[in-house]
């Protein structure tokens, strides 16, 4: 068995994924993991993450399998599940082997790995279609627009081309607070004619002296009071209200605090 360590990345497992048929292994003895468990007659591997293999993984999934597929690839890589390396390296293989028509991948369901990845994909494309509706921005000072949110899965890389589309007028963070990680976006400037947005991670990023703004606080008071409003008391449903808005999306929305 060999083993193949990776980071928790989409650049180290597809480097993995490279790694494997550059070695020439067979795939029933590969194993991808995210973990450092040892395991007994097992040669392991530590992957590095290299940019160039990465980029003739991308494509190849996209020329064999197609565009919908590779999205379905890189959301079940976005899922917090220490197995998702290994579903989504079998299910590429299997792909490969079975030379899968495009928009196909997922199609043999009865494999277990094929099943995981797809449920993992599944799961966070549910979420990142939540979090475009649920998502709440504040201005502050400046007139900065920033947002918190803190999903399960990390969706922040598919939010940010969503919001960027929506909003290339604004300077705005969206920040993942659960894994330090900011996407930043900055306005269309008229001279480089178009807008921009990066992501990055790490801990102290914010400023302590970023405050909301006091327009900001005026119309978030008047949100809240027009929620109020419409509300009828006699056609609650809280039970339904949960299944349309779950509750661990409330915590950064305006309407709920």
């Amino acid at each position: 068995m060999y083993i193949y360590r990776c980071e928790d990345t989409l650049e180290s497992i597809f480097t993995a994924i490279y790694n494997v048929y550059e070695d020439k292994h067979s795939n029933d003895e590969v194993l991808l993991a995210l973990d450092d468990e040892p395991r007994l007659f097992a040669v392991s591997l530590e992957v590095v993450a290299d940019g160039v293999k990465v980029e003739k993984v991308v494509r190849t999934i996209r020329r064999q399998f197609g565009e919908t597929d590779y999205r379905s690839l890189c959301l079940a890589l976005a899922s917090p599940d220490e197995e998702k390396a290994q579903a989504v390296y079998k299910t590429v293989a299997g792909g490969l082997v079975t030379k899968c028509k495009e928009g196909h991948l997922f199609d043999n369901l009865a494999d277990d790995s094929v099943n995981k990845a797809f449920k993992l994909a599944r799961s966070a494309d549910r979420e990142y279609c939540h979090l475009r509706g649920f998502v709440r921005f504040e201005e502050l000072e400046g007139e900065l627009m920033y947002s918190q949110i803190e999903p399960k899965n990390n969706v922040l890389t598919f939010l940010m081309p969503h919001f960027a589309d929506r909003f290339p007028e604004e300077n705005f963070i969206i920040h993942d607070i659960g894994r330090n990680l900011f996407g930043i976006h900055r306005a269309d400037n008229s001279d480089i004619n178009e807008s921009a947005w990066c992501l990055v991670q790490g801990e102290n990023m914010w400023p302590e002296n970023m405050k909301i703004s006091s327009n900001e606080i005026k119309y978030q008071e008047l949100f809240k009071g027009f929620c109020s409003s419409i509300a009828i008391d006699s056609r609650r449903n809280a039970a339904l209200q949960r299944n349309m808005l779950p509750l661990h999306f409330r915590e950064f929305m305006t309407e709920f605090r």
